[in-house]
């Protein structure tokens, strides 16, 4: 019996792949990657010369199917995304648990995943938090801020640069534009940037700046904000 290998791949600097997602990827009898144009170069890097097949969540539910096919037939499959862990926001939910339902092997690796770095780094409580991917473009959205505005653990989600500050002004009106708050962009890259503070404050940051990149923005929770306010009582 074959065995799935979901296999992280570096969010920007190339040093960040293992020893193991190299082994793993050379060994596999067939790689499955979100855009073919954008993992081959870095496959080729890593002397990976394997032709990688596309799937993503175009095609996933009707190529699933075959891959099953494979693992049945005892080969070894690994499925990398763009960048990061797959289905981590990328694809690859679909496929594990099609695999599961099949009594079929599946592992993760350890490896690159954009919001651990950024929630760590935020400076916000991270031994609770919720992470929301992306938010909904449009149905929902309204919902999902006013759910959010009660929650009391670390918010951390996934923007990209032409919603940044569109998100940014729309938490600021529902849980209040003096929420403290972490912005990273970049991560891992050259022009890697972290940017603190409240949400009007991070808001005017980027107004005033290039927005380039993937985003992830971290929130302090209702919890946070009302210890703070008592610290603020106390002292």
């Amino acid at each position: 019996m074959g065995k799935l290998f979901l296999v992280p791949t570096p969010i920007g600097n190339l040093e960040d792949m293992t020893f193991r997602a190299i082994r793993i990827l050379k060994e596999a009898d067939v790689i499955l990657a979100e855009d073919t144009r954008t993992s081959a170069p870095m496959l080729k890097h890593f002397g990976i010369d394997k032709k990688a097949y596309s799937h993503h969540q175009h095609n996933e539910h009707q190529a699933t199917s075959e891959i099953i096919k494979f693992l049945k037939e005892g080969k070894m499959v690994a499925l990398i995304s763009d960048a990061g862990t797959p289905a981590i926001s990328d694809p690859g939910f679909f496929l594990v648990r099609e695999a599961i339902k099949n009594d079929l092997p599946v592992e993760c690796l350890p490896g690159a995943t954009a919001f651990v770095p950024a929630l760590v780094n935020s400076g916000l409580p991270s031994d609770s938090f919720v992470f929301e991917g992306f938010l909904p473009v449009k149905k929902g959205r309204q919902t999902r801020f006013k759910k959010l505005a009660e929650e009391e653990r670390t918010i951390v989600l996934y923007e990209s640069p032409h919603r940044l500050l569109k998100t940014l002004e729309e938490f600021g009106q529902y849980l209040g534009a003096d929420r403290q708050a972490s912005v990273s962009r970049e991560l891992t890259k050259l022009y890697e940037e972290t940017v603190r503070g409240t949400l009007a404050e991070i808001k005017s940051h980027f107004e005033n700046n290039i927005l380039k990149g993937e985003f992830v923005i971290c929130i302090a929770g209702a919890e946070e904000v009302k210890k703070k306010a008592k610290y603020d009582r106390d002292n």
